[in-house]
């Protein structure tokens, strides 16, 4: 008998359940393009950049959906890293080629060009932009975005930017802004690290920034229901991974954790295992020792434990390694890109003849300076290997930045 109730406890209560993971709070702007029948789009022809993430709340392409639209004249697709469909490695190039599913031209931001080139636009009369980022200015989405614009208003092209939310919310932000001689594909904006927009505001931002005549024809299809407090978990929508090491919602938490640091590539980040950009090992860590370091430290809102595994791909492959993993107890009070840099104090500490900065070589380097926007975040670090004495170097321009940006919110 007490079987059968709770047989049906759980009939019943499944349904609760399920419409309850399924409550969606929000409506990107693919949802309100819809709701607005197309308005921007018609008697247009339309090239769209997008990915996997271009979904509406019943997961279905944006590319089927402006595909099959009658309002809608899709003519060309563009591909960012990673490609249309999704389907290519982290910095792997891509080409050009036909999209199978509709028949329609794919343009590669990822090859030979990543700037759409006027061959390229000579179809279209608007270019949609409709990517999940998440919110780290290194993320390639962004710069994509920007290039597609200054090509737009090199060519006389409308650009409609789909909004999505921020995963990191729109109140959280870290890092100094890109200095003159470190900008690049994965620094192209003079923003912080982590920045607190949408990526509708950051078009409305640097847009506005533009040299008259140099800015583009630019709409954003605003969401409805998106408030800058709320991260990704609190929308009710489902997560599409941006690449394969985005899998989940919490994901976009930990890029900006240890992405710089795994730019330096002499110790495992979890790129290669279950949890990327959550751990910090490597074969000549111990781990309890450096989860003790790490604890004491009392990071706001993290706490650490131990780790040992061996990595199925990339740094470390296939050897037994050790460290820390990293668990977010508070995300609004941690602050995220600051761990890695008193990952590497500690290590410096634990194992001298292991300094982070003594491991790598110039091609590293530059590519840790870049990521950063500044070499000055290294050459001050190298100097004690304390990042107390970097920190309000990386935090300068924050407040500024907020003031700054204010003015582009689109959501409160």
């Amino acid at each position: 008998m007490k079987r059968i109730h709770i047989i049906i406890w759980c009939l019943c209560t499944l349904p609760v359940l399920a419409t309850q993971a399924q409550k969606i709070t929000i409506k990107t702007g693919l949802e309100v393009l819809k709701e607005q029948r197309f308005q921007c789009l018609k008697g247009k022809r339309v090239g769209l950049i997008t990915n996997p993430t271009g979904v509406d709340n019943h997961l279905r392409s944006t590319i089927d959906i402006l595909h099959e639209a009658p309002e809608v004249n899709l003519t060309a697709l563009y591909g960012p890293e990673h490609g249309v469909r999704g389907d290519v490695h982290a910095g792997d190039k891509i080409d050009s080629g036909t999209d199978p599913a509709t028949g329609l031209p794919v343009y590669s931001l990822y090859g030979a060009t990543r700037k759409p080139t006027p061959e390229m636009l000579k179809d279209i009369d608007v270019l949609v932009y409709d990517i999940q980022d998440i919110g780290c200015r290194s993320f390639t989405y962004i710069s994509t975005m920007g290039l597609a614009m200054e090509a737009a208003a090199e060519n006389n092209i409308e650009f409609v930017v789909l909004d999505r939310p921020n995963p990191l919310g729109g109140l959280k932000i870290e890092g100094c802004i890109v200095e003159d001689g470190f900008f690049s594909f994965v620094s192209q904006y003079k923003i912080p690290y982590v920045y607190g927009l949408t990526c509708g505001e950051l078009a409305l931002m640097q847009n506005a920034d533009k040299q008259p005549g140099k800015a583009c024809k630019l709409h954003v299809v605003k969401m409805k229901g998106w408030k800058r407090k709320m991260d990704y978990t609190q929308t009710g929508l489902q997560w599409i991974p941006p690449s394969p090491h985005i899998p989940h919602a919490h994901s976009a938490f930990f890029y900006p954790v240890s992405g710089i640091f795994g730019e330096l590539g002499y110790a495992s980040i979890g790129v290669g295992y279950t949890i990327p950009f959550q751990m910090f090992a490597a074969p000549w860590i111990k781990a309890a020792e450096l989860t003790r370091r790490m604890n004491a430290l009392r990071i706001p809102g993290v706490i650490f434990r131990p780790i040992h595994l061996k990595p199925f791909y990339a740094t470390n492959k296939g050897e037994f390694i050790q460290g820390v993993q990293v668990h977010i107890t508070d995300y609004r009070q941690a602050p995220l890109s600051d761990i890695q840099f008193l990952v590497m104090q500690e290590i410096a500490a634990l194992y001298p003849n292991r300094a982070v900065f003594a491991h790598a070589d110039s091609t590293r380097f530059q590519m840790f300076d870049k990521v950063c926007g500044s070499n000055r975040i290294r050459e001050e670090f190298t100097r004690r290997n304390r990042w107390e004495d970097v920190r309000p170097y990386w935090y300068k321009d924050v407040e500024r930045f907020k003031k700054q940006s204010k003015k582009y919110y689109l959501y409160p």
